[in-house]
């Protein structure tokens, strides 16, 4: 069951109409990283979970995501202004301006459809949760990216509170990873010789592939 709050999550608001950001602030609406994904995502992989605590964690994550595509349809609507012109979008998407009368679409910042290919559901937790961290990972870079791109301090406020949201659950879920990594796909893997051996094939010698050992990169902590 899902319970609508007319109150948002944080307040949103805009200094001044800016349809040309409206077209950008659309890939998080409707893009492959975007809130609708992400909420989708969770919400389908959480169908078959059977660990209670991630199973809530899953559904909790996507109804927040949930709130923050309200969050950021609105401030895409304040961003359109109140009269339909395609001029004001130099590039882009403008179906907002030709076919939606200024609503906010799922679509992303090009004007393609949203589309469920975006969503990532495997049945094995550990593939699962890999894949929301990376999902999180990814919408706060196009969160980084929009947010140089603007100086609306009202707008900035918004993404700043949903990059923050986002870092939230990237760690949640890693913490998530870190209770489940022994099992499913991750169970009885990297067990053998095989599992541990590197090749250095950016510059392969003549023993390359002997079954020599080879120390990998080491990266500093």
């Amino acid at each position: 069951m899902f319970k609508h709050e007319k109150l948002l999550m944080h307040p949103v608001g805009v200094e001044r109409a800016n349809p040309a950001y409206a077209a950008l602030l659309q890939e998080q609406l409707g893009g492959g990283n975007g809130e609708l994904k992400a909420a989708m995502q969770y919400i389908s992989q959480s169908f078959r979970v059977k660990d209670a605590k991630i199973k809530d964690l899953f559904l909790d994550i996507a109804a927040e995501e949930l709130s923050h595509m309200e969050m950021i349809a609105q401030t895409i609507s304040l961003l359109n202004g109140h009269d339909v012109d395609a001029s004001q979008v130099a590039a882009g998407e403008i179906q907002t301006h030709v076919q939606l009368g200024l609503n906010p679409g799922l679509i992303n910042a090009s004007g393609y459809s949203w589309t469920a290919d975006y969503v990532t559901v495997t049945g094995d937790l550990c593939a699962d949760i890999l894949s929301n961290i990376a999902s999180e990972q990814r919408a706060k870079v196009v969160y980084e990216y929009l947010y140089r791109q603007i100086d609306d301090k009202r707008v900035r406020e918004t993404i700043d509170f949903l990059l923050n949201r986002e870092e939230a659950h990237n760690q949640m879920f890693r913490d998530a990873f870190n209770s489940v990594q022994d099992t499913g796909s991750n169970h009885d893997f990297g067990t053998t010789k095989a599992a541990k051996m590197y090749f250095s094939l950016s510059n392969p010698g003549p023993n390359a592939f002997a079954g020599n050992e080879v120390s990998p990169p080491v990266f500093a902590q």
